[in-house]
């Protein structure tokens, strides 16, 4: 599901696209638009809200939430008004998606490091209080766990230890960055605990490597749920046998009905997180292209503004967003002002 946020009024779509740089003066967007990441949503909604009530008269800016891949894909289709101008990520820029930005002309990128984030697995205050590890996730998840069909319908048959219940998960679609980072930081991570060797062919063979151990599988166990994360808490109320699977703001919003699964024993919280001793701790992004910067108005005080409220006593993380350590709140504070460059060789 697309959820979007339009402060004021409808949005000018009478835009032309540009040939370079220069041209994106005449595009006469009047409103800062913003795809990506239903994760990073919430915290840039928040962000736009304060922005607007800060700045009397500013048109708001138009947030859709996408899916960090949706997004992406919306944002490098090129310059000028007709496209985004910052793309909200739940991960890292894949070097792939980079080559598309500079092909359709928008390669001067910046990438902003905005907090943390947990991938929290949740369940219902009545759910059967599950501990799980991420070789339990990566037996009862991955397609093919151990290189064969995966035959699991319960968490029993994937540890004898965890109940006889049926595995139900709702999580995110392929085109979210939750569910890149399900399969990065879980799935991979119990693949290789299962089959040492496939830590030398995550290297050697990538493409095999995620065959084998990142794939989802779509025979039932696992439920798409779409982008809209508070449908995962109502279906988690209505199904307490269930988990779901989303970023941690969502849980912390919603601790009064749910309960964070500890994967390794350790609860998905802020400090878990922040400390990076959860496994499912991750970063979270903004990418934002230099051109439009001097083209769109107001895009530089928005970001200017939204870096005074990533702080750990901001309003972000009053929201849910786990604060980035100082150094990085530091660095990200200047790319934005010098408006430094990503440089494509640091991507995957």
């Amino acid at each position: 599901m697309v959820r979007a946020l339009a402060l004021f009024g409808a949005t000018s779509l009478l835009l032309t696209g540009c040939q370079d740089q220069a041209s994106m003066a005449g595009a006469g967007r009047d409103r800062i638009s913003v795809v990506g990441s239903s994760t990073v949503y919430p915290f840039t909604t928040l962000v736009a809200e304060q922005f607007v009530a800060a700045n009397p008269g500013v048109p708001a800016p138009v947030i859709e939430s996408t899916g960090t891949g949706g997004g992406l894909n919306l944002f490098c289709k090129g310059l000028g008004g007709r496209y985004p101008d910052i793309s909200d990520a739940s991960r890292r820029m894949k070097a792939s998606e980079y080559r598309t930005c500079a092909a359709n002309g928008a390669s001067a990128l910046m990438e902003i490091q905005i907090g943390l984030d947990g991938v929290a697995f949740a369940e219902a205050n009545n759910g059967p209080k599950l501990e799980l590890t991420p070789v339990d996730i990566y037996r009862a998840l991955a397609a093919e766990p151990g290189g064969k069909p995966n035959r699991a319908k319960t968490w029993r048959d994937v540890n004898p230890a965890l109940p006889a219940i049926a595995i139900q998960v709702y999580g995110p679609p392929s085109t979210s960055g939750t569910r890149d980072a399900v399969a990065e930081l879980i799935l991979a991570r119990g693949c290789e605990q299962v089959m040492p060797q496939m830590t030398a062919v995550r290297e050697s063979k990538p493409d095999d490597f995620a065959h084998i151990c990142m794939r989802v599988r779509d025979d039932g166990p696992y439920i798409d749920a779409g982008e809209n994360d508070n449908l995962i808490v109502q279906k988690l109320q209505a199904n307490p046998q269930a988990i779901g699977i989303f970023g941690y703001s969502y849980l912390e919003e919603n601790k009064d009905r749910l309960n964070g699964v500890p994967l390794n024993g350790i609860e998905p919280t802020y400090e878990t997180i922040a400390s990076g001793q959860y496994p499912g701790s991750r970063p979270l992004f903004l990418y934002v292209k230099k051109a439009h910067l001097s083209a769109i108005p107001n895009l530089k005080a928005f970001l200017s503004f939204y870096t005074k409220a990533w702080d750990p006593d901001g309003p972000l993380v009053r929201r849910g967003l786990i604060a980035a350590p100082a150094d990085i709140r530091a660095r990200s504070v200047a790319i934005v002002r010098n408006q430094t460059l990503l440089d494509p060789k640091v991507l995957n």
